[in-house]
């Protein structure tokens, strides 16, 4: 009988010692914690640095999208199409959004009572800055595609544009790499490319 309690002390201490082993002191947690705390400061200006490169790619494939529409609309019902910054009394200031219209009355002005309103894109975030090229550049800017689907000014003419989006909070060759470059050809063909440096005639900040 008292072997048998003596047996039972020695099991019970062996279970005791091993959950001790199991689990965690105070210095481990706490040092665990610090470690945690470390990883987290390295990883919060990469995330924040993916999310606004994330908002760029979005935007640039947004505004492509709308001028694959204008075009895709000029060409389907034969009259001419236009994006323009939203509000059409903002300048050339894309960053504030855009729409994209068929000019029903062809007034080459936006009326939204009047005019065939294709899509409407909301202003873009803050660090985004949006400067074109030749009509987009203009005060109002515009990017206009006739029934054939080719890009022109309202005069006459065709005419190749560029519209540049990059990272205001960027500068050097840091915010040319995270620069988007969409070109318009003269046949009306929408393109994007990212230059690797100021001088990257791959991807020219010029019309072509």
């Amino acid at each position: 009988m008292h072997r048998q309690q003596e047996t039972t002390v020695l099991a019970m201490t062996g279970i005791a010692r091993r959950c001790r082993a199991g689990g965690f002191t105070l210095i481990e947690l706490m040092v665990t914690l610090g470690i945690a705390a470390i990883l987290l400061t390295l990883a919060a200006p990469n995330l924040s640095q993916f999310q606004r490169n994330s908002q760029l790619t979005s935007a640039t494939n947004s505004l492509v999208g709308a001028l694959n529409a204008a075009r895709a609309e000029a060409m389907k019902r034969g009259k001419n199409t236009f994006v323009v910054p939203t509000g059409n009394g903002n300048g050339n200031q894309w960053a504030s959004g855009w729409v994209v219209f068929v000019d029903i009355d062809r007034s080459q002005t936006y009326g939204a009572g009047n005019d065939f309103t294709v899509l409407e894109q909301t202003a873009l975030p803050g660090f985004i800055t949006v400067a074109g090229t030749g009509t987009a550049n203009e005060s109002p800017a515009y990017v206009m595609f006739d029934s054939s689907g080719y890009p022109r000014p309202k005069d006459a003419g065709f005419s190749a544009l560029t519209i540049n989006l990059s990272r205001s909070d960027l500068s050097g060759a840091s915010q040319i790499a995270e620069t988007r470059r969409i070109k318009i050809a003269v046949t009306g063909r929408v393109t994007t490319c990212k230059p690797a440096s100021s001088s990257d005639t791959t991807c020219p900040a010029s019309d072509s």
